[in-house]
């Protein structure tokens, strides 16, 4: 008899070999864990193979066959969603699979409407996103991991394509109450004996250093963070300054507290919101059309949950 097996019982079992948990498995995927148990022993039983060994202090752990199975099922998915993507192509129907992935700090101002907007638009489509700094978006991008991103031309290798949305100028984040925070632009020569709470992303945070470095200064880091949440909350809580080119309509921190954007003077060039993709993703219809949603949504005139002045 032909082996019998379906692709949802492979995700399962790549969700658990890769996190060792049965349980992140389950939250990953949005099932209960009975479900990812219950698919996993029907793969082990279809194919005669005991993929995990049980140890208590360490969850799962994959047995000999079980990695030499996870490399496979892996494979077969890749070439499964390339299938599904292929036929959509063919058929001029938008659908199919869509892995979009989002700079951390834009992703809980922009990306839930651009988002529901575009699966309102195309039905078909099955998206999944993940947030991340901008090195793992351009790691999991090269991996294919991801088909495309919205985030900054921050280091874009070679390699991957960048189509440019939108420019957003850099401002300095202060409480109201601060001596600067009713001037109407501020040079870093201005800042370089005010605490700083640096957003201490990877890549990000050489663009907002090198607002001083270039002009000879370095800035007294007082605190840091990777969580814009969090050093918006600082900032309005008097903590000192930050620099930051999301603005989020409002100007209120996330406990509720006031906050100042005053323009960064002196030359650091503003940084360019877009989409990365690369070529294979480049051919692809349904990356082609968020691409076009992006461009009409997101421009020199509007940004979701935006101020751009």
């Amino acid at each position: 008899m032909p082996t019998r097996f379906t692709l949802r019982q492979l995700e399962y079992f790549v969700a658990v070999g890769e996190s060792g948990s049965v349980s992140q498995a389950a939250e990953k995927m949005n099932v209960s864990p009975p479900s990812v148990s219950a698919s996993i022993q029907q793969l082990e039983s279809e194919f005669g193979i005991q993929f995990f060994v049980r140890k208590h202090a360490q969850g799962l752990t994959l047995t000999s066959g079980g990695r030499q199975f996870l490399t496979r099922a892996k494979e077969m998915l890749v070439s499964a969603e390339g299938l599904s993507s292929f036929a959509s192509d063919i058929s001029s129907k938008v659908g199919g699979p869509l892995h979009i992935g989002c700079l951390t700090t834009v992703a809980p101002v922009i990306l839930p409407e651009v988002r529901q907007q575009f699966q309102h638009r195309y039905g078909d489509v099955e998206v999944r996103q993940i947030e991340a700094d901008q090195a793992q978006l351009l790691d999991r991008l090269q991996s294919a991991e991801l088909d495309v991103c919205l985030t900054y031309d921050l280091g874009i290798p070679a390699n991957l394509q960048f189509v440019p949305l939108v420019e957003l100028p850099t401002f300095v984040m202060l409480p109201p109450s601060h001596r600067l925070a009713g001037d109407g632009g501020i040079a870093p020569e201005q800042l370089i004996d005010e605490p700083m709470v640096l957003l201490d992303l990877p890549i990000s945070n050489d663009y907002f250093l090198s607002a001083f470095r270039t002009a000879g200064l370095k800035p007294v880091i007082a605190e840091r963070s990777q969580d814009l949440a969090l050093v918006r909350s600082m900032v309005a809580n008097g903590y000192g300054y930050s620099l930051a080119n999301i603005r989020a309509r409002g100007d209120i921190s996330p406990d509720g507290k006031p906050l100042k954007y005053v323009p960064l003077l002196g030359g650091l060039r503003s940084l360019r919101l877009g989409l990365v993709y690369g070529r294979e993703g480049k051919r692809r219809q349904v990356v082609q059309a968020f691409v076009d949603h992006c461009r009409e949504m997101i421009n020199a005139t509007s940004v979701p949950g935006m101020t751009l002045v």
